[in-house]
């Protein structure tokens, strides 16, 4: 009687392997791809905004390289984590929602609601007022920031007096409006960048607050990711308002030194903006997508637990889920369907078959999932108390 010999599963794990470190290097250099392009676009950018470089201030040379290289670090590590399997299916599909005819009657009410969501982030303010304050000056103190030092660093936006005494803006190299020099606006113009750094001057001090009481917060803060650029937001916040005390009231006396401090640091925060806690503020607006996608599936067929029956999601939402973790190699399923059920798809690829015709632990609603664990740990118990511990 002939032996069919069983190939070992070496090769073929190797194999897998293999085409997935290919895949990975495939995403890194198109991600790369796209950062040196990115970097090359606002190179152009710079140079048709400010004229050729007739407006851009030589002097403002180290924000501009720093800005170029922190939008090119951005761009590719934006872009490697769309390309991923989690994030890459559900941004795939919220275009495709987005563009669907269909959904279109329904934006009026969901595309204002997901940008309000967004802005005024009421994730956190449903976790208390204290921490939504905090996040809400840090937010607004940085992006207003950056919404005004990028045009001036670029040669965008400058700033002249005309023959008349009159306070001329320019944008882009023309004339966008004049206005006396001694008005309350102006003021609030020429101080634009002071009064954001009061904002995010008063959220680093709560954010400083709660990391230096919050005792559950100590106990698992880490000082390079949730201390370092907190403290580099506050040196940048301290810094630019004593570039406004010196010139007001000491007549400009260190104004060299405090500037090149001022560099300093915010040449830093931009380099480190990519590769920590703040880039997220990069990562946030992607939310919307997710929000889009969620409201759109709540009038299509709706997944059934499982266990209780209970509608808890999107069907699409779970399969969607249950492909995504086995593409990364994820498999959460808990029971195995009959050799006669998996037949009826003879055609269905493996990985249609292997998140549709299973029974998975995304099948299961939050309180059935939490009742199973309960379960799980009172079956570990045994005479002498739980064996694990």
């Amino acid at each position: 009687m002939a032996q069919t010999s069983i190939p070992s599963p070496g090769p073929v794990r190797k194999s897998v392997d293999l085409r997935r470190r290919r895949k990975t290097i495939s995403l890194r250099m198109r991600s790369v791809c796209f950062g040196v392009s990115a970097a090359v676009v606002l190179g152009l950018l710079i140079a048709f905004g400010s004229r050729g470089f007739h407006w851009f201030d030589a002097a403002l040379i180290g924000y501009a390289v720093a800005t170029i290289f922190a939008v090119a670090a951005v761009t590719y590590k934006y872009s490697f984590w769309l390309f991923r399997p989690p994030t890459g299916r559900y941004w795939k599909r919220s275009w495709e929602l987005f563009l669907s005819y269909a959904n279109f009657r329904r934006y009026t009410m969901l595309i204002p609601g997901a940008l309000f969501d967004l802005f005024a982030q009421q994730f956190i303010r449903r976790r208390g007022l204290y921490r939504w304050l905090t996040h809400q000056c840090i937010f607004w103190g940085v992006i207003l920031s950056c919404a005004i030092t990028f045009p001036l660093t670029f040669g965008w936006l400058r700033f002249t007096q005309t023959a008349s005494g009159l306070y001329q803006i320019w944008v882009f190299g023309f004339p966008f409006f004049s206005l006396p020099a001694d008005t309350f606006l102006a003021f609030l113009i020429f101080h634009a960048l002071d009064i954001t750094a009061l904002i995010l001057l008063v959220g680093l001090v709560l954010a400083f607050h709660r990391r230096f009481h919050d005792l559950a917060l100590i106990a698992v803060q880490r000082f390079r990711f949730d201390i370092m650029p907190l403290a580099l937001l506050l040196a940048i916040a301290v810094t630019g308002l004593a570039l406004t005390a010196d010139s007001t009231w000491l007549g400009g006396a260190y104004y060299w030194y405090i500037s090149l401090v001022h560099e300093a640091v915010v040449v830093l925060w931009l380099i480190s903006l990519p590769f920590g806690k703040f880039f997220h503020l990069i990562e946030r607006p992607a939310t919307v997508g997710i929000e889009l996608y969620w409201r759109t599936g709540e009038g299509t067929a709706m997944q059934k637990c499982a266990r209780c029956q209970e509608e808890f999601a999107p069907v699409r939402f779970v399969q969607d889920l249950k492909k995504t973790l086995y593409e990364v190699g994820e498999n959460y399923t808990l029971r195995v369907d009959s050799p006669e059920k998996q037949a009826t798809h003879p055609d269905a690829p493996a990985v249609e078959e292997q998140a549709t015709d299973t029974l998975w632990w995304q099948d299961l609603c939050p309180t059935c999932k939490r009742v199973l664990r309960a379960q799980a740990n009172l079956a570990a118990l045994g005479h002498e108390g739980n064996r694990f511990l």
